[in-house]
């Protein structure tokens, strides 16, 4: 039995190490046929011997694995957006502004890495094995798609070399170009659909409910960075993350740089501006990370997006179209949005209909008329947008579009903001608003209700079943016998959807409401902040200022919004149907205050935890954390290396903590 053991492993270690070699080093040592064969008989052996299994054996990445549904995993840190830049002007503009922050004495250097177009993922190793994968979500929470992912061979099952014992790296999941053609050649060939483009179908294939038809797609990765471990390895730079994660056996992406200038950084992005078509994946644009890991913390985020990474699109890809009308549609904060009707036309691979027009100040600034020739493109790739008008194709047929003065779903007067280009129906109750928000309030990013889909949404405002979101939790069968298309299923099935969004967390339920500009990484700054509803009701601007990451205009959107009585009333309904409206611990009962929001700095190498995992901790026990050491400062947690904030820290008398003595203070 030994010797079957010992084959067994041989065979799986060997798979493993020409997997490796031939689809992350691209240098295979064996051919096709003789992988095939090693890979049968421990097929064979494993049936055989079905005590010896292994859900990391190599056999295990044909698939096959059936979910009925994915479950949502929170992430140890969260998966943060970029912010984009179109322009070497803009670029120079982030550059500066960096340079405010961490003072004209920091020498920044920079990790130049293309920008391929995918999905993002986060991968768990503890003790050098695979355990867990997710999507990236909203950031926050995102989907389990482990089976999925362990089908692609890119990624590695266990990790070779000295891994830490925990480690989560984020990677993107991309189809290659060539492999993507290939893929549409079998599918026309068996007389299916074509696919449209690589990203989408990447994204489809990841959550495909059969594990089976994953292993079936071509879909490959790269590893972008590391999210979180417990090593103390990986605090100095970006760059020598990267290197390290190699020698684990991840698919880094070959063609990344690390610039000393600014200059240099330019220079990466000018010559794949020029080779961007040789590439073999999707590239549509370069991103610049801040190398020094020291850098990054002081830098931190804004919202969703971290203050220390921007990525530079390359110029999006035009066409010439006609532009056959402007309509408006209401949004979920009542804003009145004009949207053109194209002549349809292929850009960048997908057909447009449709684009953004953004507001009536864009629409004047550029003088469209409906019945103009334009110039659109795919704004990032994604969003279509009209460039600007060809005024020589003109004839004299074009009609000027005017904003409409009353709205146009409830003939209500519109109106704008002060210091807003967008106008705004004034009346809360508008429908088309309400349709909006309520759309955005059961949608998976915020109470996740499923059963709520347009049209029955439409019946129950239109029934008078609806008037704000809170009527959703006091909906009953009686209520809903009479609305078109549910049936008793229907019914119930509305129901208990209903009554488990009641333990959504209180994120969720400030990420639904639909303030203006509040998404849900700043829904989960804020319930960390403040912990329940009533306190958040009555923040003023400038308490909310003092937060890292948020800002004047998400402040004053917050507070306006308050301030309103009719969602002060929404909102104390809110509070008698069941929902959470303040924050919870990991063991479900109310986050403590045991730190009475005292704020702490947290700087140099820990021991046992990342500096973020502190952090975590403070923010956890109703402590606040701040970047900058000034007289306001109650405690200075420092590690080694501890650097200029130690000293700052005595000259204003902070209190100064070891680790240990924080952990001490926290678990009395």
């Amino acid at each position: 039995m030994s010797s079957v053991v010992e084959k067994i492993e041989s065979l799986r270690n060997a798979l493993h190490e020409h997997n490796h070699r031939y689809y992350v080093l691209d240098q295979p040592t064996i051919s096709d046929y003789r992988f095939d064969q090693m890979l049968r008989e421990l097929q064979q052996l494993e049936k055989d011997y079905p005590e010896f299994n292994d859900l990391n054996s190599p056999t295990q990445r044909v698939g096959g694995g059936v979910t009925k549904s994915f479950e949502t995993i929170a992430h140890r840190f969260p998966m943060y957006s970029l912010s984009n830049t179109y322009s070497r002007e803009e670029l120079e503009l982030w550059e500066e502004r960096l340079q405010k922050i961490l003072g004209t004495e920091a020498v920044i250097t920079y990790s130049c890495e293309l920008k391929f177009d995918g999905l993002a993922v986060s991968l768990l190793y503890e003790n050098g094995i695979f355990v867990r994968g997710a999507t990236r979500g909203n950031g926050s929470i995102g989907e389990n798609i482990t089976l999925n992912l362990k089908t692609i061979k890119s990624i590695p099952l266990t990790l070779t070399g000295n891994p830490p014992s925990l480690l989560e790296v984020r990677g993107e999941v991309f189809i290659p170009k060539s492999q993507f053609l290939t893929l549409n050649q079998k599918r026309e060939h068996a007389g299916l659909q074509t696919y449209a483009n690589t990203r989408n179908t990447a994204a489809g294939s990841l959550r495909q409910l059969d594990s089976k038809i994953t292993a079936e797609r071509p879909l490959d990765i790269f590893i972008y960075g590391v999210g979180s471990t417990n090593s103390p390895d990986f605090n100095n730079s970006h760059w020598e993350n990267l290197e390290k994660l190699k020698l684990f056996g991840f698919k880094v992406n070959p063609y990344n740089e690390l610039a000393k200038t600014p200059e240099s950084a330019i220079s990466f992005y000018e010559k794949w501006l020029s080779k961007k078509e040789l590439i073999d994946y999707d590239c549509d644009g370069i991103v610049f990370k801040i190398n020094q890991i020291d850098f990054q913390e002081i830098l931190g985020t804004v919202g969703r997006e971290p203050r220390w990474a921007i990525a530079y699109k390359f110029p999006a890809e035009q066409a010439v179209t006609k532009l056959l009308d402007i309509q408006t549609n209401i949004g979920r904060t009542g804003s009145i949005n004009p949207y053109a009707i194209l002549e349809p036309v292929e850009v960048g691979g997908v057909i447009v209909r449709q684009a953004t027009l953004h507001n009536e100040e864009y629409i004047i600034s550029k003088d469209l008329r409906i019945g103009d020739w334009v110039t659109v493109e795919r704004a990032g790739e994604v969003i279509p947008q009209i460039v600007h008008r060809n005024e020589s194709r003109r004839n004299g047929s074009e009609i000027i579009f005017k904003m409409p003065s009353l709205c146009p779903s409830c003939s209500s007067i519109t109106s704008r903001l002060e210091n807003e280009a967008a106008l705004y129906c004034t009346n809360a109750q508008c429908p088309a608003q309400l349709e909006r928000l309520l759309e955005h309030f059961v949608s998976k990013v915020a109470m996740d209700i499923d059963g709520l889909g347009i049209k029955t949404t439409t019946s129950l405002i239109d029934n008078g079943l609806i008037g704000d979101v809170s009527d959703i939790f006091f909906l009953d069968k009686n209520n809903l016998e009479n609305i078109e298309r549910m049936g008793e299923k229907s019914i119930n099935n509305l129901i208990n959807s209903i009554e488990k969004s009641k333990s959504q967390p209180f994120s969720r339920v400030i990420t639904g409401l639909g303030i203006s500009h509040v998404g849900s990484e700043v829904a989960e700054i804020l319930v960390n902040e403040f912990k329940n509803i009533d306190s958040l009701m009555n923040v003023t601007a400038e308490e909310l200022q003092q937060i890292p990451s948020i800002g004047p205009k998400i402040a004053i959107s917050l507070v306006d919004f308050f301030q309103k009585e009719t969602n002060r009333l929404i909102i104390e309904k809110l509070k008698t149907s069941g929902i959470k409206t303040e924050l919870e611990n990991q063991n479900g009962k109310s986050n403590n205050n045991l730190l009475n929001q005292q704020k702490f700095v947290v700087t140099g190498k820990m021991e046992n935890f990342s500096r973020t995992e502190i952090q975590n901790l403070i923010k956890e026990n109703g402590g606040l954390v701040t970047n900058q050491v000034s007289n306001s400062t109650n405690f200075l947690i420092a590690g080694s290396d501890a650097g200029s904030k130690l000293n700052t820290a005595i000259e204003n008398n902070v209190t100064i903590l070891s680790e240990s003595e924080f952990l001490k203070m926290i678990s009395s």
